[in-house]
């Protein structure tokens, strides 16, 4: 079995754990990236063309500009090319559909095992940094039926739900972006969501004025204040206070949002706490509890409800790291955001 020996090795290859490498290259640091899949890969799955809530200049990284053809924000195509860019123009290697597998930390050191199809492969270092994001997955009601071929959780295509009988559950941005797109591809949509009514706070500010209309006119049907019980391969089951209703459902689209893996987390030994199970560490070094291992990115958020962790506001992570690896000083805490964008 190959090893690889380098001094901090990170894991995980999104936009956070990009930046931190090209900081690492910058500072003279051997390093070794590893990614389960292919870099961004939580932003790949994103429907074709969903554009970002923040702002280009927010969700830039290392320090180069991030332009886009109409000057609009960045879809989610235009932000993978970015992303390639990056690991173009400073020459990243990293390490590809590595899934690290185990985690084995003893005398101050840690012994990190990959697969990598049918080989397997270990990387020996001294530091460590988990970048390895929160929404591994998507949540799940645990109701019948939730398994079915013609539900889903992830957005491929609105074209798929031409002419069909769309259920989409949830009531935050994803659903209604979803449904809003969906209605515009051609489908017949109706919206399940617990509460009385959409929170602004949850919803581009662009896209609530046209949901709440096309419900207003009954173009989209909204069921308000119901949770799916159960889902046929002809309906899913709502339940409305004490009664049900059955809406008819040639597919259903689950987006009640994701959780974090903590797998790794748990095999390091990392502390977890809270309902999120977020990562315990260090604000000033990004240090967890155990020595010599590093969380940045969204990853320090944990499984997010009211999501407070963005790309935007994890840049900081990077400086902490990088000053805590060669025993400077933290940086001081950026100028908080004027009004976070995500």
């Amino acid at each position: 079995m190959d090893t690889l020996r380098t001094d901090v090795a990170i894991v995980g290859a999104g936009p956070i754990g990009l930046e931190l490498a090209v900081a690492l290259k910058q500072e003279g640091i051997d390093y070794a990236q590893f990614e389960a899949r292919q870099i961004g890969y939580t932003i790949s799955w994103f429907a074709p063309q969903t554009r970002f809530f923040s702002s280009n200049e927010r969700i830039a990284i290392a320090g180069v500009q991030l332009q886009t053809s109409d000057q609009g924000k960045a879809s989610r195509e235009a932000y993978l090319a970015y992303l390639r860019s990056i690991v173009e123009q400073f020459d990243l290697e990293i390490h590809t559909y590595h899934p690290v597998t185990r985690i084995h930390h003893h005398d101050g050191q840690f012994l990190l095992t990959m697969q990598h199809g049918k080989k397997r492969t270990r990387c020996r270092c001294r530091r460590l940094v988990l970048c390895t994001g929160g929404t591994d997955r998507p949540r799940k009601l645990g109701i019948p039926g939730e398994d079915l071929p013609h539900v889903s959780y992830y957005l491929k295509d609105p074209h798929d739900f031409f002419k069909s009988q769309l259920l989409i559950v949830g009531g935050k941005n994803s659903a209604v972006e979803s449904a809003l797109r969906c209605y515009q591809a051609g489908a017949h949509v109706a919206v399940s969501y617990r509460g009385m009514q959409f929170n602004p706070q949850s919803i581009k500010y662009w896209l609530l004025p046209e949901i709440n209309g096309l419900l207003q006119e009954g173009k989209i049907a909204g069921h308000f204040q119901t949770t799916p019980v159960e889902i046929t391969p002809e309906f899913a089951r709502l339940k409305q206070g004490d009664s049900t209703i059955d809406v008819p459902a040639d597919f259903v689209l689950m987006q009640i949002g994701y959780e974090q893996d903590t797998t790794l987390f748990e095999l390091a030994g990392i502390e977890l706490s809270g309902e999120c199970k977020s990562p315990t560490f260090d604000p000033a070094t990004m240090e967890t509890n155990v020595p010599g291992l590093y969380v940045a990115g969204t990853a320090v958020g944990g499984t997010q409800d009211k999501y407070r962790v963005f790309i935007e506001n994890c840049h900081v992570h990077v400086g902490r790291i990088v000053a805590a690896l060669v025993g400077a000083a933290p940086p001081p805490s950026p100028k908080p955001l004027a009004s976070p964008e995500s």
